[in-house]
C-alpha cells in the first residue's frame, strides 16, 4: 500500500503547536504532501527538519513568513525538482516534486485570488504556466501524484454555500473550466471523486475563520489528489481527518494499492 497525505498547514510552527506531529507519528505515511509553510529554513527545529522519521525536502518562499511548500517522504527520493522556471512563482515557494523510480509526486500550492485583483491576476498566471506542465506530466510515460491545495472548488458539490459564491475567487468559471479541462481533457483524475462521486459536506478540506464556518460545517473542498489513470485506479480509500484541527485546512488521505518497491520494477 502506498499512503498519501495532503495538508495546507497555513503555518509550520502553528500546526506543530496544535499536536499535528503526534498525529503524524500514527499515519504511517509513505508520502506527505505540505503547502503554506510560513517558515524559512532558520525557523525549523529538529523535529520539523525530520518529521516523524520521515526524510524532508522543502521549497521556502524568498518572502519571510510566506507561501513554501514541503515533502515529508519515507524513502528518500531518486530525485527532488523544486523549479518551474518561472521568477515570479519559483520565488514563492509553490511547486516540489519528488521522483521515485517511474513515480512521481508533486506538492502543489495554488495562489488564492481572494486578497485582491492583483492576486487573482497572478493565480491566472500560475494556472497559465502549471497546465501545460501538468499536461506534459500526463503524457509522459510516469505515473504521476499531484497533491495540494488548488484554491478552486471545482463543482457544485465541492462547497457549502455554491450560490453566493459564482462570482468569487475559488469559485469562478473560469477557474472551474480549468480544473474540468485537466480532468476531461489531460487525462487527470480526481482521486477523492473518482472513490467518492457524490459526496457533498464530508467532502470539505477548507472553512474560513470567520462566521462560525467550522461549527455549521460551511466549507470548501480545495485540496486534491489528481493522478495519472493507471495510479489513480488503484486507489482504495480516501479519507478527511475533521477530529482535530491543525491548521484551517484538514488532512486528504488516501491510500493506493501500489508501492514504491513497484515504482522501481516499472
Amino acid at each position: 500500500m502506498l499512503r498519501i497525505i495532503t495538508l495546507n498547514l497555513n503555518g509550520i510552527r502553528s500546526a506543530w503547536r496544535r499536536g499535528l506531529l503526534p498525529w503524524l507519528e500514527r499515519q504511517d505515511a509513505d508520502v506527505v504532501c505540505v503547502q503554506e509553510l510560513r517558515a524559512d529554513a532558520t525557523d525549523l527545529d529538529e523535529q520539523m527538519r525530520s518529521p516523524a522519521g520521515l526524510h524532508a525536502c522543502y521549497c521556502h518562499a524568498a518572502r519571510k513568513g510566506y507561501s513554501g511548500v514541503g515533502l515529508w517522504c519515507r524513502t528518500i527520493p531518486d530525485r527532488v525538482v523544486d523549479q518551474l522556471g518561472s521568477t515570479e512563482f519559483d520565488a514563492e515557494g509553490r511547486y516540489l516534486r519528488a521522483d521515485f523510480g517511474r513515480l512521481s509526486v508533486v506538492c502543489l500550492y495554488q495562489p488564492s485570488g481572494s486578497s485582491s485583483a492583483e492576486r487573482q491576476q497572478a493565480k491566472y498566471r500560475f494556472m497559465a504556466l502549471i497546465g501545460p506542465h501538468l499536461k506534459d506530466l500526463a503524457d509522459s510515460d510516469r505515473e504521476i501524484i499531484v497533491c495540494g491545495d488548488w484554491n478552486i472548488a471545482h463543482q457544485e458539490i465541492d462547497l457549502r454555500n455554491w450560490r453566493s459564491n459564482r462570482g468569487n475567487s475559488g469559485f469562478l468559471p473560469e477557474e472551474r473550466a480549468w480544473v474540468s479541462g485537466l480532468l476531461n481533457e489531460d487525462g487527470w483524475c480526481d482521486v477523492y471523486r473518482r472513490l467518492h462521486p457524490q459526496a457533498t459536506g464530508d467532502s470539505y478540506t477548507w472553512w474560513s475563520n470567520r462566521g462560525q464556518a467550522w461549527a455549521r460545517n460551511v466549507g470548501w473542498r480545495l485540496d486534491y489528489q489528481l493522478a495519472t489513470a493507471n495510479i489513480a485506479a488503484t486507489a482504495r480509500r480516501a479519507a478527511i481527518y475533521k477530529e482535530e484541527r491543525f491548521s484551517d485546512h484538514a488532512p486528504l488521505t488516501i491510500d493506493y494499492d501500489y508501492t514504491l518497491a513497484t515504482a522501481d520494477k516499472d
